[in-house]
C-alpha cells in the first residue's frame, strides 16, 4: 500500500557547497593512488600532451580529470578541439534535468557514483563563475543561496501507466539519501504544480532533483578547468576547429580522447565500427504571454513524463524532446516542417499531464544529437576504452573513447569522465568497469 505525502514542503533551492565522496567498487577511490604512464614527464623533461576531441559533458569532465588526476610535476597539457564551441553540440542545448533514476524511478547501474560526482563538478563550476564575476566587479556575493548555474529543485514524475505502479513504488523505498524520491496523490502534486492532471492519481516527487543552466555549467566547467591549469603549471587550450580524422592528431599528443558524442561515428578510423545509434532530438521554447497571469510558481518543480518541461522562470520553459531515429543531421537549426511536427507532438503529450501548456506560447526550437549506446543487463551505458588495438595508426600516440551518454549526458558525464582521466594517466584500460568496455568485443573490424 502506498503512503502518500500529503502535504510536500515548498523548500527554495539554496545550493549547498558540500563535497560528495565517490566510492567504487572497483578499487578507485578520491584517496586512491595510481600509477602512471612510463612516458611521465620530469621538470626536464616535455611536458604531457593530451588532446580532447568535445568540448560538451564528457570532453570537459575528462579535461577537467586529467587536469585534476595528473602530477604538477608532469605539466600536463590539455588541447580542446570543438568546432562548434564550449557545449555547442547537443550537451549545451539539453534540458539540464538531473537525477539518477530511470523512467521506473530505479536507481541506475553506478547511479549513487554518478550523482555525487555530478553535484561536485556542478559546485566546481558554480565556484569559478562566481569568482569569476565577483573579481571583475560585476556583482557581490549572491545571497540566499542563489545560484548562477542551478535554475531550480525538485522534478515531479507523474505516472501514467497503470502496469508500472507496483514496481515504481518498490523502487522508490530504494531511493538515494541524497536524492529522495516521495510518492504523493493528485491534491499533494497541486500545491506543487497547480492544475496538474494525474491520470492513475500518483506521482513520485525528487525534491532533491535539479533542473540546471547546462549551456552556463560548461562555461563554469571549462573556467574551472583554465583556473585549475595555472594552478598546476599546466597548460588549458581550447580550438575551435574540426578535426576531421585522428591521422591530424597523431604522433602529436601522449593521447587523444574522443568524446565527440555521436559524431564520435563520423570520424573515418570509427565509421560504421561503433555500436551507437544517432537520435535526433528536437527542445520548444515556450514563453507565457504578457496578458496571461498564472505564472509557473517559484517554488514548483519542472516535470518529467512522456514529455519532460524543465523550468526556466515563471514566464519560460522548455518543452522536450523528440525522438528522430532516422536522422544523422547535428545541427541545432531546425526546418519550419521539422518544428511543426514536433512541437505539436509535444504539446501534446505534455497537456496530458499539465494542460496549461497550450496557454503558452512557442517562440523557437533547437535540436541536437544523441548518441544512444546499445541496451546491456544494466541498462544503457556509456562506451568508454583504448582504441588502439582497434584502430592502427602507426603512432606512438594513444586512442581513448567515450561515447553513448544517450539522454543521460549530465548525469554520467562526471563519474566516468573521472574513471576515463584515471586510465588514460595510468595506461591501463583495466581500471574501467568492464560493464563500459564490453562493447569492444562486439566491435565491427
Amino acid at each position: 500500500m502506498l503512503m502518500f505525502a500529503q502535504t510536500p514542503k515548498f523548500i527554495y533551492w539554496k545550493w549547498q557547497r558540500e563535497t560528495h565522496s565517490t566510492h567504487s567498487s572497483i578499487g578507485i577511490s578520491c584517496s586512491s593512488s595510481f600509477s602512471r604512464c612510463s612516458f611521465s614527464s620530469s621538470p626536464s623533461q616535455r611536458p604531457l600532451r593530451y588532446a580532447v576531441l568535445g568540448a560538451g559533458f564528457a570532453g570537459l569532465s575528462v579535461g577537467w580529470n586529467l587536469l585534476q588526476h595528473g602530477s604538477k610535476e608532469s605539466r600536463i597539457c590539455v588541447d580542446i578541439y570543438d568546432e562548434a564551441g564550449i557545449g555547442g553540440g547537443a550537451s549545451g542545448i539539453a534540458g539540464g534535468l538531473l537525477h539518477p533514476y530511470s523512467p521506473k524511478v530505479k536507481l541506475l547501474w553506478r547511479g549513487a557514483e554518478c550523482w555525487n560526482e555530478s553535484l561536485n563538478l556542478i559546485n566546481i563550476a558554480e565556484e569559478a563563475l562566481l569568482n569569476k564575476l565577483v573579481n571583475e566587479g560585476k556583482c557581490e556575493t549572491p545571497k540566499n543561496g542563489e545560484s548562477p548555474i542551478v535554475r531550480r529543485r525538485g522534478i515531479l514524475r507523474p505516472v501514467v501507466n497503470s502496469k508500472n505502479v507496483n514496481i515504481m513504488a518498490e523502487n522508490a523505498r530504494n531511493c538515494l539519501d541524497n536524492c529522495r524520491i516521495e510518492p504523493i496523490n493528485e491534491e499533494a502534486a497541486q500545491k506543487l504544480v497547480p492544475n496538474l492532471s494525474l491520470p492513475l492519481n500518483l506521482a513520485f516527487y525528487m525534491p532533491d532533483a535539479l533542473n540546471i543552466n547546462a549551456q552556463r555549467y560548461l562555461q563554469g566547467l571549462y573556467l574551472a578547468c583554465e583556473n585549475l591549469a595555472n594552478e598546476m603549471s599546466g597548460k588549458l587550450s581550447f580550438h575551435r576547429k574540426s578535426v576531421p580524422s585522428l591521422k591530424e592528431l597523431a604522433g602529436e599528443y601522449d593521447a587523444v580522447i574522443i568524446c565527440l558524442g555521436a559524431r564520435s561515428a563520423f570520424l573515418p578510423e570509427l565509421s560504421g565500427r561503433l555500436p551507437l545509434r544517432a537520435c535526433r532530438g528536437i527542445i520548444a521554447k515556450l514563453q507565457l504571454g504578457d496578458e496571461m497571469r498564472e505564472e509557473y510558481q517559484e517554488h514548483s518543480p519542472s516535470i518529467l513524463s512522456d514529455a519532460w518541461l524543465a523550468v526556466h522562470g515563471p514566464r519560460n520553459i522548455d518543452l522536450g524532446s523528440t525522438w528522430d531515429w532516422k536522422s544523422e543531421n547535428y545541427s541545432r537549426d531546425i526546418t519550419s516542417d521539422e518544428a511543426s511536427s514536433s512541437i505539436e507532438t509535444l504539446i501534446r503529450k505534455a497537456s496530458s499531464v499539465y494542460p496549461a501548456v497550450k496557454t503558452w506560447t512557442v517562440t523557437g526550437a533547437v535540436a541536437g544529437l544523441r548518441a544512444m549506446p546499445p541496451l546491456t543487463e544494466n541498462g544503457s551505458l556509456p562506451i568508454l576504452g583504448r582504441l588502439d588495438e582497434c584502430i592502427d595508426l602507426g603512432h606512438s600516440c594513444k586512442y581513448w573513447l567515450f561515447t553513448g551518454l544517450g539522454a543521460r549526458g549530465l548525469l554520467f558525464h562526471g563519474w566516468f569522465g573521472k574513471l576515463l582521466a584515471r586510465a588514460v594517466i595510468s595506461c591501463d584500460e583495466d581500471l574501467l568497469p568492464r560493464e563500459l568496455t564490453s562493447w569492444k568485443h562486439k566491435m565491427h573490424r
